[in-house]
């Protein structure tokens, strides 16, 4: 069955509340689905086609499109399940090509990240590092930060957090339209066979089966909770801090991943008693050891318990007359008059309405699909990438594997081998403070290359900001930063950072090491003074490495710079 073009009526689509936030529809029943992740402040203008809904904005103009031969044999040369920022990345890039392209989506467009993931999440960090700016204050000279000319107002901040989203999502359904794809509103499966996507309308009405060259499953995951009596019941995850309509006076959060550790940075400087509940010993253990590190004792500075080695959460219970908490964990310590529980434990892949087992698409451990380098799955013309597939869960990632798979299928004979590098992929957490990684850990680049060809170079130190501070120096805030070289070339095989501006400064260290770059190169570069990011090209003993280069054109030795090529 295909859509017309006709827009045959239009209607007021208000999403439920209860609706998932990721970039696809319902998960198992155990799954806790978020307020937050639909929009029920948003009025949408759709029509009808048949029994299925469909934004005016996407309704195709056919006579712009250019389809491939066979598209007359099928509704669409490309249909993807998941407007994520993946699917969408994938299927905006697929239309460029001329071919007949749709996305099944139930929730707000841009999936988890948009909605209840990197966005809200970066917003709540910057009002977070506004707070801890205003308690410096006091070091240049200003005052009030003790009196009450100073406030903060939760509600604000949400309310316009929430708008902000909002406009997103349009942003995503304007350029969506722009780009000529359908966006098919419904809850959609794989066919049996895998040979088309069966879509189920929201308002009830009967199931429409679309047949599709090519396939792709985008679909996301959700956060999961750990076993334990009350602890689904009285806990929120990572999507219900979104839905927060105040700021807890005292709040735990379970986890040791970055999402634990952002969102009890962000609590803890906006003036919530923060507790964090790690099971081993401390947060980030798969992070180089001067990241994790530096990270655990920045938090305990900032006045955030850390309660180790506690294999996790027993129960909660709760005192019925105040309605506060009680955290009970698994080695017999307790944690009493909370307010929330934030359980950061861990993320599943969306797997289950999909008719996985029906279409013969094959999973491993977790629920997560396989698919090989090239997005592919077991049969043929299904593809999958993102979080459901569980290599590295990270937007821009997804992204990049849309992109690139969009370009293999339709792109022509430059692309029929194109695809993404999981290699060398840089990754920023937004801790308290921040942090930048790429590459391997230290301990995992002598398990690599065996510790004799492996050189590590450290740095630590206050950054300039907290120069004026008339404090104790190990009062003050530290920045850690970490060079991993391998062979006798001293290839930068991992870099680490982590302190003020740590986000921002990562990406162009990432080029340079996606590059090739060795020690020799980065001293080779000037140092920009004074910033935190000269350390980086600086490190003691700075150029004395073996001069050898990664680059294509060599800029050792005061060498001319690269000339492009004549035309």
């Amino acid at each position: 069955m295909k859509f017309t073009n006709t827009l045959q009526s239009t209607m007021l689509f208000v999403a439920s509340a209860k609706r998932f936030a990721t970039a696809f529809t319902h998960g198992p029943a155990s799954a806790n689905y978020s307020v937050a992740a639909f929009a029920n402040l948003r009025q949408n203008a759709v029509s009808t086609a048949g029994s299925l809904k469909v934004r005016p904005s996407f309704l195709r103009n056919s006579a712009l499109s250019m389809s491939t031969e066979d598209s007359d044999e099928y509704d669409y040369d490309y249909l993807v399940i998941g407007a994520g920022s993946g699917g969408i990345a994938s299927a905006r890039r697929a239309a460029t090509y001329g071919v007949k392209v749709g996305v099944v989506e139930k929730g707000r467009l841009g999936g988890t990240c948009v909605n209840v993931g990197c966005v809200p999440k970066k917003v709540m960090w910057n009002a977070a590092s506004i707070a801890e700016t205003l308690h410096d204050m006091k070091h240049y000279g200003f005052s009030g930060y003790d009196s009450d000319a100073i406030s903060f107002n939760w509600n604000f901040i949400k309310e316009n957090r929430d708008k902000y989203i909002v406009r997103l999502n349009g942003i995503y359904e304007r350029n969506m339209g722009n780009s000529g794809v359908d966006n098919i509103l419904g809850t959609a499966s794989l066919a049996d066979g895998g040979k088309g996507v069966v879509v189920k309308p929201d308002d009830g009405g009967d199931a429409v089966t679309y047949s599709a060259k090519n396939i792709l499953i985008a679909t996301g995951g959700y956060p999961t909770f750990p076993d334990g009596e009350g602890i689904r019941e009285n806990s929120i995850s990572s999507d219900g801090f979104f839905e927060l309509e105040e700021l807890p006076g005292k709040a735990v959060v379970v986890g040791a991943g970055y999402i634990a550790v952002e969102l009890a940075g962000v609590l803890q400087a906006l003036g919530t008693d923060t507790s964090l509940v790690v099971r081993k010993n401390m947060a980030l253990r798969e992070f180089d050891e001067i990241l994790s590190e530096t990270l655990d004792n920045e938090m305990q500075r900032q006045g955030i318990n850390i309660f180790r080695d506690t294999n996790g959460v027993e129960k909660i219970t709760v005192d019925e007359a105040t309605g506060l908490k009680t955290v009970i964990l698994q080695n017999g310590e307790k944690i009493e008059e909370v307010e929330t529980v934030l359980m950061a434990t861990g993320r599943s892949p969306l797997v289950a309405p999909l008719n996985l087992d029906g279409a013969g698409v094959a999973q491993k451990d977790g629920g997560y699909i396989i698919a090989d380098d090239y997005s592919a799955t077991n049969v043929d013309g299904v593809f999958a990438l993102g979080d459901v597939v569980g290599n590295i869960e990270l937007t821009p990632m997804a992204i990049a594997s849309g992109r690139r798979l969009a370009d293999r299928l339709f792109g022509g004979p430059q692309f029929e081998n194109a695809k993404v590098s999981y290699d060398m992929v840089p990754t920023v957490v937004f801790s308290h403070p921040p942090i930048g990684t790429i590459g391997l850990s230290e301990a995992q680049a002598v398990e690599q290359y065996g510790e004799d060809n492996v050189k590590a170079y450290r740095s630590k130190f206050a950054n300039l900001y907290y120069g004026p501070w008339q404090v104790e120096a190990d009062d003050k805030p530290k920045t850690a930063m970490k060079l991993i070289c391998a062979g006798e070339e001293e290839l930068v095989v991992g870099l680490h950072v982590i302190g003020m501006g740590a986000d921002e400064m990562l990406q162009g260290f990432g080029i340079a090491l996606k590059m090739g770059a060795t020690k020799a190169d980065f001293d080779s570069c000037v140092a920009l003074h004074p910033t935190a990011a000269e350390e980086f090209v600086t490190m003691f003993p700075w150029g004395l490495s073996k001069q050898e280069t990664g680059a294509k054109v060599s800029p050792l030795n005061g060498a001319d710079g690269p000339e492009p090529s004549s035309a």
